[in-house]
């Protein structure tokens, strides 16, 4: 299996390759990556919460959300690498925040917001 940062690396030189730095802003990153990540939603629009859970036993379905998925991650990726965010600590972070505001006790089953708790400052 393949590291964030070695695929990091991988799309960096595949971007220097076709000299697509000059694209690859953070602004248009982040608009590719929300395209990306709209058409990963269309794949499941209109499915019932059920289908939804059964759409990769369809093979054509499952190729075309592995395919949104991939695409998401290659966006996501290159974003987090141009703006020097390392992704799994941001995702740590982002866990030990919510561990915080969704206690067991007080969400278990439930879908309910919590209100909003200050953030640590940044590393």
């Amino acid at each position: 299996m393949q590291e964030i940062g070695e695929l990091a690396a991988r799309l960096r030189e595949f971007a220097a390759e076709r000299d697509w730095e000059q694209f690859h802003t953070p602004k248009n990153l982040a608009m590719a990556l929300a395209g990306e990540v709209g058409e990963l939603v269309a794949e499941f629009q209109w499915l019932t919460p059920d289908e939804s859970r059964q759409v990769t036993g369809d093979p054509e379905a499952d190729a075309r959300i592995r395919a949104e998925l991939g695409d998401v991650f290659i966006y996501l990726t290159r974003l987090a690498d141009l703006l020097g965010v390392d992704l799994l600590e941001a995702a740590a972070d982002t866990l030990e925040h919510s561990a915080l505001r969704y206690t067991p006790e007080s969400y278990r089953g439930s879908a309910r917001k919590a209100p909003p708790l200050k953030r640590p400052e940044n590393r």
